[in-house]
């Protein structure tokens, strides 16, 4: 006859599960992080990540920022253009670069503004929830993924091509991309709606357009607003990068003294582009903070 079962016993077998269970992860956790190490070492071998390469050109990084650094004097850090050492000779061309970056933010404003148009009118048929059909669902949504795939920079030397150098082509390139890829987010949002009111409207004779348009839209306009300044932020980083293959903007400016070679503009022009993305992205932050705060109100 079998002894009964002392809570001695039934401790022990706790135990001794719980310990069965702690080597199971610890095993899984050995064998996952194993995985992921050869991952990287096949991803750092493939993209030629050597530490060798790494250490012998972090000196000459530090060397070129260095070479950036404007040659200011404090006896002369407050005098006119015309005196070296100075913050107004360091940023003697202002009104120019004042311009250009005007220009790249309203290259970004237009854009955005295009893109997220074009996003809103395809974010309802790409939703799964309220798509008009299977087809148009499946076809909207790889065309918005095809959209976004193609990076911004390669837009632009297509359109610099085609239309020659100037904010023009950088404008496309954008909207074309911003396009892509606010309409996946705006889809994502829409999904997210509560659809008892575009159910009652269907059920009482809406059609889909009108139905989108009363049912869904006002559910989630914060969200496409903050969504769409967000975007603005990006794009306006992103007209500044395609100003190097031609497409307007300080871009444009910053690749020519680049390739001259002039330091000290550089780093100024570098300095107007973070002061200028840092006013923006305040600005933007605040816009958002009070749309989705006035959402939230209501």
């Amino acid at each position: 006859m079998s002894m009964a079962t002392t809570p001695h016993d039934v401790v022990l077998r706790g135990e001794s599960a719980f310990q069965a269970l702690r080597r199971q992860k610890r095993m899984t956790t050995l064998l996952g992080a194993i995985v992921l190490g050869v991952c990287l070492l096949l991803a750092a071998r493939m993209s030629e990540f050597y530490p060798a390469t790494l250490a012998a050109g972090l000196p000459r990084v530090g060397e070129y920022f260095y070479k950036l650094l404007p040659s200011l004097q404090w006896n002369a850090l407050f005098s006119g253009a015309d005196t070296e050492g100075s913050i107004a000779f360091w940023f003697y061309r202002l009104d120019d670069w004042a311009w250009l970056l005007l220009q790249t933010s309203q290259m970004a404003a237009l854009a955005t503004l295009g893109g997220a148009a074009v996003a809103l009118l395809f974010a309802f048929p790409a939703a799964r929830n309220v798509a008009y059909s299977r087809w148009t669902n499946v076809i909207t949504r790889r065309g918005l993924e095809a959209a976004r795939t193609v990076p911004e920079i390669v837009y632009a030397l297509i359109f610099v091509w085609a239309f020659g150098v100037g904010p023009l082509a950088g404008i496309l390139a954008i909207f074309i991309h911003t396009a892509g890829a606010l309409g996946k987010l705006f889809s994502e949002v829409i999904e997210n709606a509560d659809l008892k009111p575009w159910e009652g409207l269907r059920a009482s004779g809406a059609n889909w357009a009108q139905a989108c348009r009363y049912a869904i839209l006002p559910q989630v306009m914060p969200n496409l607003i903050s969504y769409a300044l967000l975007r603005f932020e990006i794009n306006v980083r992103g007209a500044s990068v395609i100003g190097f293959v031609g497409a307007g903007g300080i871009g444009q400016e910053l690749n020519l003294v680049i390739g001259f070679n002039y330091y000290e503009e550089i780093s100024a022009i570098i300095v107007l582009i973070v002061l200028t993305v840092f006013l923006i992205d305040f600005i933007s932050e605040k816009l958002r903070h009070r749309v989705i705060g006035a959402a939230e109100g209501h």
